[in-house]
């Protein structure tokens, strides 16, 4: 093992040198620290391409799950009982009282 950790450094220093690392001059950063997209006070964000198509795919995906389950299992969404049926209560039952109390 202790060879091919050797075999590692060894390329690691190679492709450094023939990076240009060593001959003085400093690499350049590609991911600094500063913003890449100015914000912009009451205007929209600037999208991209790649950004919209992912949001058409997360909420298209969203809405088919909701549906999907909602076709499939819907008493997690209207209860596991069935409906009640309101031409069956009695006057009580609604608070409504009796006629002949005044």
């Amino acid at each position: 093992m202790s060879s091919v950790r050797t075999l590692r450094a060894v390329l690691r220093g190679g492709s450094r040198l023939l990076q240009g690392r060593s001959s003085g001059k400093a690499p350049v950063r590609r991911a600094g620290g500063g913003v890449h997209i100015e914000p912009q006070y009451r205007q929209y964000p600037q999208l991209t391409k790649n950004q919209v198509l992912q949001a058409e795919f997360l909420s298209s995906f969203m809405w088919f799950w909701i549906f999907w389950h909602l076709w499939h299992d819907p008493d997690a969404v209207f209860g596991h009982f069935p409906y009640p049926d309101p031409s069956k209560w009695t006057d009580e039952e609604l608070g409504i009282p009796p006629i002949d109390e005044e």
